[in-house]
């Protein structure tokens, strides 16, 4: 009996050890799985709480809605960007207002063009730039580069307008030696060898000079950067022809803003271009006469006819003026002051012809009183007589 007792309680005592000793295992490895659970969820990105109806457990009924419930999301204000905005911005973003630069599509209603109006509008001429009048007959601004094409417009205009003025001051201040018969040396009239080298230092000159600028970047000079504001709804090379020269501050001197600059380049091709036809005029008349542009030229000597003809000029346009060109028709109409200014003239005129015609009349009847007396009015013909007498042969 007391050895049955002795094995029963040593069963016990082991069984009741071993259950106690895997029970302490199971609680040790949640332990460590939930610590691990932990510390996993504390490196993490934290998730926003989302609020949901969580019913209760102990009614089955969703809680009650809080005044701090989510705020309901605004919904986005879209901008009309067909309006400008005068808000503030970053002007080191280089923004710039369509107000404050030139827009594309000037001519875009105009069918034809304006120089030529039987021909239409070339596609590339819309107005954008400065000169532009649509006067493309050979479509080189479709078949060409055309930012190209302008600065050689440029260039060739600048030539011209030197040239318009060398040509006939070299004619009338140079000596007779470096003339070619008292014409300015060229292809056409000749040249001399002294001349000879001179062109050719001259065109070796242009022509380093535009090797050296033909690919500069302007676009990295204070000019070229306000340039490139300007023509920015445009394109993106800014203006051909910039070189950044502007020692008088003249380019301001029509406007300091995008509408100066640009008429400013109008008014310069304007004039390039009729530079260019006036030497190529000096050149063929030289050419062909054989005399030089300064002879018997009233723009080059002392007379009363270019005068009279400018103040004519003047005149003419205080009284008419001339439609815009790109309508249709082309008409010649009063200015605002000019018809009232024409009838001012034409009273003036009445005025002036009456007082002369009373003044030639009192004359005449003078001459009448001493032609009574003194026979006046035959005494040219008697002195005519007198020295007619004095040699047998007249």
């Amino acid at each position: 009996v007391y050895y049955h007792f002795t094995l029963t309680g040593s069963s016990l005592h082991h069984s009741f050890f071993k259950t106690t000793q895997e029970s302490i295992m199971k609680f040790s490895a949640i332990l460590l799985a939930a610590l691990a659970t932990s510390n996993t969820s504390a490196f993490a990105p934290s998730r926003p709480i989302v609020s949901s109806k969580i019913l209760s457990a102990a009614t089955l009924e969703a809680p009650e809605s809080t005044a701090d419930a989510t705020p309901a999301v605004k919904e986005p204000v879209v901008a009309d960007m067909a309006v400008e905005k005068d808000w503030p911005v970053d002007q080191s973003a280089n923004f710039v207002k369509d107000s404050e630069r030139v827009q594309p599509g000037r001519y875009n209603d105009v069918e034809n063009s304006i120089a030529i109006p039987f021909l239409p509008r070339p596609a590339a001429l819309d107005g954008s730039h400065a000169g532009d009048y649509g006067f493309d007959p050979l479509g080189l601004s479709e078949k060409l580069d055309f930012y190209a094409m302008q600065e050689s417009e440029v260039r060739h205009s600048r030539l011209a307008m030197l040239a318009a003025i060398g040509w006939p001051m070299s004619e009338m201040l140079a000596p007779s030696w470096m003339l070619q018969n008292g014409c300015a040396p060229s292809v056409l009239n000749g040249v001399n060898p002294l001349t000879f080298l001179s062109i050719v230092g001259f065109l070796g000159a242009a022509g380093w000079f535009e090797l050296k600028t033909s690919l500069r970047a302007s676009q990295s000079t204070p000019m070229g950067k306000m340039h490139e504001q300007d023509m920015g709804a445009v394109w993106k090379y800014g203006v051909a022809g910039d070189y950044n020269w502007d020692p008088l501050n003249l380019y301001s001197s029509c406007g300091d803003d995008y509408k100066g600059r640009k008429g400013l380049r109008d008014v310069e091709l304007s004039h390039g271009r009729v530079a260019m036809l006036g030497i190529t005029y000096f050149a063929a008349w030289e050419a062909l006469t054989g005399h030089p542009i300064v002879e018997n030229n009233m723009l080059f000597h002392p007379n009363a006819l270019f005068p009279a003809l400018a103040l004519a000029y003047v005149g003419f346009t205080q009284i008419f003026e001339v439609t815009e060109l790109d309508q249709y028709p082309i008409e010649l109409r009063y200015t605002n002051e000019g018809e009232m200014k024409l009838e001012r003239l034409k009273n003036g005129v009445s005025d002036i012809v009456r007082k002369v015609s009373s003044s030639t009349a009192e004359q005449k009847d003078n001459l009448d009183a001493l032609d009574e007396k003194f026979d006046i009015y035959a005494a040219p013909k008697k002195l005519e007589t007198a020295l007619r007498s004095t040699y047998k042969y007249w």
